[in-house]
């Protein structure tokens, strides 16, 4: 399992977002960082990097902490499916009234784009957990009934699956230790090179 989540501010020029892999026992056996630009539209192709960077041919799913990352730069998850070939189970865990009209005010030059993006993946639908807590769930590639099961397999209580929950911790690590809270230093963070 490929668990992600992010960290970020909107003042950032970058997100921060952690991908945690983890195995069926719940051990952690890899990890990788991309950095989406904070109302952009790149987190698609952030992503895709991420994971060929990862050179993992293990991977058998991706779970995703949401779709809207990184101040509404959407995810294609249609398109993170077709070119890396893992189905995905993207969970969240809210009812909303949908976030059209805050895409439309924030971007009123490209917000038909992403919401085309956020159309794409589907409707979200509704399932509980053995945990006793409810999440919604979009899945690509794979069933719902298969992509709830390993949602459910992920969730040792509450219902935040374990690689996301890892994946937001490091993550926030990530944006609290290493990025610049200094406003006379403008200079973005940078990982070493392997």
């Amino acid at each position: 399992m490929l668990g992600v989540a992010e960290s970020f501010k909107k003042t950032d020029k970058k997100g921060v977002v952690a991908g945690i892999v983890m195995r069926g026992d719940i051990r952690i056996d890899g990890t990788g960082v991309c950095r989406p630009t904070v109302g952009g539209t790149d987190s698609t192709d952030e992503l895709i990097s991420m994971y060929h960077r990862l050179r993992r041919s293990d991977i058998r799913a991706w779970m995703l902490g949401g779709s809207a990352i990184s101040w509404f730069n959407i995810i294609d998850l249609v398109s993170l499916h077709e070119n890396t070939g893992v189905p995905i189970a993207c969970v969240t865990y809210h009812s909303s009234e949908g976030i059209e009209k805050y895409i439309r005010e924030y971007f009123p030059s490209d917000w038909r784009e992403r919401l085309a993006v956020l159309e794409r993946a589907g409707e979200r639908t509704l399932v509980p957990l053995k945990s006793g807590y409810s999440i919604f769930i979009n899945s690509i590639g794979m069933s719902l009934e298969k992509a709830h099961r390993l949602v459910d397999l992920f969730t040792l209580d509450g219902r935040v699956p374990e690689p996301i929950r890892v994946a937001r911790l490091l993550a926030a690590t990530l944006r609290q230790d290493l990025y610049s809270e200094d406003p006379k230093d403008t200079a973005e963070f940078q990982l070493l090179p392997d």
